[in-house]
């Protein structure tokens, strides 16, 4: 259930990686799911924190934290 869970979020959130820059990179240094899983990404763990959820990736020894504040503000970053 929830590997459907982040795969539908994951669907939603790819017109949010449409509308991003090229570079997948934001003024806020954050970088898109979409792009993070094209690039090989894996998504390892998901946690809820209140109204938020938290997905986890990893590729080899790099590692990226996802929040889901709804479903258009999505955000990424490097948590190593």
């Amino acid at each position: 259930m929830l590997k459907i869970l982040v795969t539908a979020l994951i669907c939603l959130g790819a017109t949010q990686a449409v509308a991003q820059e090229s570079g997948a990179i934001s003024s806020r240094d954050s970088v898109s799911m979409a792009k993070l899983i094209k690039d090989g990404y894996e998504i390892k763990s998901s946690s809820w924190t209140g109204s938020k959820l938290f997905v986890f990736l990893q590729k080899d020894n790099s590692a990226y934290a996802c929040e889901f504040a709804n479903v258009t503000n999505t955000r990424c970053g490097s948590i190593n």
